[in-house]
């Protein structure tokens, strides 16, 4: 699935945004637009996480989907609030932010696929948006940027225990997307298509930033 929608897949873990981000040159307001309406999906993505628990065929892969909760709602939410100090957001803008389309349009995607209570399709979704994350972060021998608001979302996304779960995510995608009759499997596939599109989308979308005053 990932080499039918490549081109997507490309443009989004070498966007500019990437590179800047990596340099340490990308602009306040650029990461505050970024991290606002991305922060704005974490509501959903636990809910996702929640489907794929109930929804999992084995005891271990809800054991694995409950510990990597935990660490979003923890380690990953912590970064946001401090990034947020970090560039003064004011508190109405932390919780309830205009939403940009490429922000409905994801947790639209990530509540359709919750809501299928059906496993692969919620991995669908899961595995794009964790993996092209690890894709995108993997940069072996770059270095990092001085401001930890920087620094720390890569890490955040590239760490041997991340890159272990997304291996041990995308098994599972694998193990359980054959066992789905042709109509699932194409459902599967849309979504993973559409998750692919939106993350590039996201990427481009951030150049043009709403105002947070």
């Amino acid at each position: 699935m990932r080499e039918q929608n490549q081109v997507d897949w490309d443009a989004a873990i070498h966007h500019r945004f990437i590179d800047e981000l990596f340099a340490g040159t990308v602009a306040d307001n650029v990461l505050q637009h970024y991290l606002v309406q991305d922060y704005q999906f974490i509501d959903r993505f636990v809910a996702l996480l929640g489907a794929a628990i109930a929804s999992a065929d084995l005891f271990t892969s809800r054991v694995r989907f409950s510990r990597f909760a935990a660490m979003i709602t923890s380690d990953e939410n912590t970064y946001f609030l401090r990034a947020f100090d970090e560039l003064g957001l004011s508190e109405k803008y932390r919780t309830t932010p205009p939403l940009t389309a490429p922000t409905r349009a994801f947790q639209d995607l990530m509540a359709e696929s919750a809501e299928s209570r059906i496993y692969p399709l919620c991995l669908s979704v899961l595995v794009v948006a964790e993996w092209l994350y690890l894709s995108w972060a993997d940069r072996p021998g770059a270095a990092l940027p001085e401001r930890f608001i920087h620094a720390e979302w890569i890490t955040l996304h590239n760490n041997p225990a991340f890159a272990e779960f997304i291996g041990w995510l995308r098994a599972e995608l694998d193990r359980t997307g054959p066992l789905l009759d042709a109509q699932d499997q194409a459902r599967c596939a849309a979504m993973f298509g559409r998750a692919v599109a939106l993350e590039r989308a996201f990427f481009d979308h951030v150049y043009t930033p709403l105002d947070y005053p």
